[in-house]
């Protein structure tokens, strides 16, 4: 698992993604310093993931808005029903966890998504 001091930020994403490119412009524009680490390169950090499953948890992790999720038969959908199975096709498919997932540091923890409001407050709190 990776120790983040207080202040650090790691924000987990693939650098292609749309929504990854928006937090990182807004994370750049708001002066707030992270380290980037890249789902395709460095993979899913099993440690990280399992914490991930249990806060924010399974279900707001797995992205099924994507056309990854979209192009998986019906079965292997459906196969998804708690943090184990999640955790299985997470591995498999990084391309499946809701991007882009961020650790702000111990004061307030992980999200999910993209959220220029949401992402604010989280600042702000940090910022204290």
């Amino acid at each position: 698992m990776t120790k983040i001091s207080p202040g650090e930020t790691i924000l987990y994403g693939i650098p292609n993604c749309d929504t990854v490119k928006r937090a990182r412009t807004w994370l750049d524009d708001h002066g707030v310093a992270y380290t980037f680490h890249d789902f395709k390169k460095q993979g899913v950090p099993e440690a990280e993931l399992d914490q991930w499953l249990r806060k924010p948890g399974w279900e707001a992790l797995v992205n099924r808005r994507g056309t990854t999720w979209r192009k998986l038969d019906e079965a292997t959908r459906n196969a998804v029903v708690d943090a184990a199975s999640a955790r299985a096709m997470l591995l498999a498919n990084p391309s499946l966890i809701k991007r882009p997932v961020v650790n702000w540091g111990p004061k307030t923890g992980v999200t999910t998504g993209f959220d220029a409001e949401a992402w604010a407050t989280v600042n702000a709190v940090n910022a204290v």
